[in-house]
């Protein structure tokens, strides 16, 4: 072995410990942001298909028919 192979040899095994350190935040951060791209992906995906069943279900409407409280309002009223 050359003396610059040595010393770079003798460099990385005194940082060993500070780079293996780096390495696992690294690889936890990855982890991390992969799980909340996913997440994110995912609520996106239920947002979407929930607006698009919404749109899509027919609306309910109600009618009701008021002449006979009006009858009595303006029997109430007219006294």
């Amino acid at each position: 072995m050359s003396q610059a192979k040595v010393d770079r040899y003798k460099e990385e095994k005194k940082n060993r410990k500070k780079i293996m350190a780096k390495e696992k935040r690294m690889r936890i951060a990855g982890y991390i942001v992969g799980c909340l791209v996913a997440v994110g992906i995912i609520g996106w995906a239920g947002y979407s298909g929930y607006s698009a069943y919404e749109a899509n279900k027919p609306m309910e409407t109600i009618y009701a028919n008021l002449d006979s409280v009006t009858d009595y309002m303006s029997s109430l009223n007219a006294e």
